[in-house]
């Protein structure tokens, strides 16, 4: 009975970890969806903790709990087939952010996981149950019941993250919690009833014909596909659309990086990137001598600013070691200038005596940026590591309307720099903020753009006239202790979602 409380235990976290993944490619990773998904699966769990209890006063016999467990393995086993067609039909919406997002994952999640975590909730109050031998050691059995129970959770949750989804993949993982489970609760049913649990063998045989007769193929079917991969950190699609080659990330509702054999501007916010040294009080523009990009991804602004600005020496930091193997095969991420370092992009800038012309934060977990880069703490950091006259870029998310999170950053950055300038991009939902190490103006400015002569620039430039602005408000600032960023973004979300603007 203990391996089954071990397993079981183990299961439940693992499942909710795979599950998470599942999710992924159709709802992002976001707040929200974790929020869907723990909360949810707690309400399962609760359900099962009380069935549980029910079932084993009424009927305390281990063959019933062994049953539980194996018809729990069975379930799991069958959510990748269930998955597809569940999954996709409320995504239709999401690409808006419409309310697919909040009601489909919640109903996902309500449809594939309801059985087999209620019947996992059962194993801890019913082995209680047949494991105690008299009131006094109740308490006993009750703690070495729930302990086993959480050390297999552990195990559940560092497993799928760092040793399977990235081995095997998703698909697979739920495979290997479905029948582990099925073993050893088959294998416990025999050595309780013998031959008459025979009838439960055919539940693993099941589950494995099933993956046999029904292979994996695409995670999720995407026009124009031409790779996709799971890492520890995203779900990864390289898609070919419209001439051009582009990343997504997890839901794909966001293009990460474009390659355009034959092109040097992307058409995207990456060009606007190119701008940065213009905003900057260095002697010469056209004359910068290091960049540090921090969210390299496929590597898009680095080829722009190697075409453009010639062979300087760049410092690209991506936390997902696949995205950069995408980008070196996919993408043409092969620039001998480009130093490529697999590691958070902070904790990048904490560690390196660096210093740069330029630094820009574009480390998008869509629709967030992640916290600890957008904190008045990480603009000292990055201020640091500025040359004399040197800017600071970040990339922030808004809507045609709803400016709060560029204008909260902004304030932050306003606590650090010198001078903070907001690019609003045009045709997109994103504006730059610009933190400049010393003082200057809008005019000055204007002076640098209308002196550019490259062509890719000086086109750069006239699309973004009249969109730029000094920041001269006062707003929230973020710190390590207060960056309610994730927060922000639900009411711009939410904003959308009511208003559609």
């Amino acid at each position: 009975m203990l391996p089954v409380v071990f397993l079981s235990g183990m299961t439940v976290l693992g499942v909710e970890m795979s599950a998470s993944r599942l999710l992924s490619p159709y709802f992002g990773d976001s707040q929200l969806i974790w929020a869907n998904l723990i909360g949810l699966m707690m309400i399962y769990l609760s359900v099962g903790y009380y069935l549980g209890g029910r079932l084993a006063d009424r009927y305390p016999r281990g063959e019933l709990l062994y049953q539980l467990t194996a018809w729990a393995g069975f379930t799991i086993g069958l959510i990748p087939f269930l998955s597809r067609p569940v999954l996709s039909y409320p995504t239709f919406g999401f690409e808006t952010y419409s309310i697919g997002i909040i009601v489909g994952s919640f109903f996902a999640i309500l449809l594939l996981f309801t059985v087999p975590v209620i019947l996992l909730g059962c194993v801890s109050p019913f082995a209680v149950r047949l494991q105690s031998r008299s009131v006094a050691s109740t308490g006993h059995t009750a703690g070495t019941i729930y302990a086993l129970s959480t050390l297999g959770s552990i195990l559940g949750t560092f497993l799928p993250t760092l040793v399977l989804i990235p081995l095997v993949g998703t698909r697979t993982t739920f495979l290997v919690w479905s029948l582990i489970l099925l073993g050893v609760s088959v294998a416990s049913l025999f050595s309780t009833v013998g031959s008459r649990a025979r009838l439960y063998v055919l539940l693993p045989v099941l589950i494995l014909l099933l993956h046999l007769l029904f292979p994996g193929g695409l995670v999720k079917d995407t026009e124009g596909l031409v790779h996709e991969a799971e890492s520890a950190y995203n779900y990864i699609q390289v898609v070919d659309r419209d001439s051009r080659r582009v990343l997504m990330l997890n839901e794909g509702q966001a293009i990460h990086s474009v390659y355009w054999p034959g092109h040097v501007l992307s058409g995207g916010i990456w060009d606007y990137f190119l701008l940065a040294p213009y905003f900057s009080t260095l002697p010469g523009p056209e004359e910068i001598e290091s960049l540090c990009i921090i969210g390299l991804a496929a590597g898009t602004a680095a080829k722009e600013y190697t075409t453009i600005y010639g062979s300087i020496p760049i410092d690209g930091v991506e936390l997902d070691p696949e995205i950069v193997e995408v980008g070196r095969r996919f993408f043409d991420m092969n620039e001998p200038n480009l130093n490529v370092i697999v590691q958070d992009g902070r904790y990048f800038l904490a560690q390196s005596d660096s210093k740069y012309d330029v630094i820009i934060a574009d480390a998008y977990r869509q629709p967030y940026i992640p916290f600890h880069l957008a904190t008045r703490e990480f603009f000292d950091l990055a201020l640091k590591h500025l040359n004399p006259g040197g800017v600071v870029v970040i990339n922030v998310g808004r809507t045609a309307s709803d400016f709060r999170l560029v204008d909260v950053l902004a304030a932050t950055m306003d606590q650090v720099f010198d001078t903070v300038f907001i690019l609003d991009v045009p045709g997109d939902s994103n504006s730059l903020v610009i933190g400049t190490e010393r003082e200057t103006s809008l005019e000055s400015l204007h002076a640098r753009l209308n002196s550019i002569s490259n062509s890719w620039l000086f086109e750069v430039a006239e699309r973004s006239r009249g969109r730029v602005r000094d920041f001269q408000g006062q707003g929230l600032v973020l710190t390590d202790d207060r960056a309610p960023v994730e927060y922000l973004t639900h009411l711009i979300i939410f904003r959308y979602l009511l208003e559609g603007e």
